[in-house]
């Protein structure tokens, strides 16, 4: 007689209080994400040089895009940098 090893070690249920990431772009209601803002941008690039994920910041699809758009934009007119510098 085998038993699955869920039955054998049953794992504590743990729940984790889910809050909700809000987009900074909507809640602040900017309309345009100047690429020229580099303060801004540079919030959103980690430390290698890379664009943040939507799940990580929070930003909405929409201002991802355009954020996405605004760095890739900045990057090749060398406001921002292509890797870690």
């Amino acid at each position: 007689m085998t038993t699955s090893p869920s039955e054998s070690h049953p794992r504590p249920e743990f729940k984790r209080p889910r809050h909700r990431k809000v987009c900074q772009f909507c809640k602040d209601k900017v309309q345009y994400i100047d690429y020229k803002d580099t303060n801004r941008l540079r919030r959103f690039v980690n430390d290698r040089g890379k664009i943040v994920s939507r799940r990580t910041t929070g930003t909405c699809c929409g201002h991802q895009k355009e954020l996405t758009r605004a760095i890739k934009k900045a990057r090749n007119i060398a406001l921002l940098p292509f890797t870690a510098a």
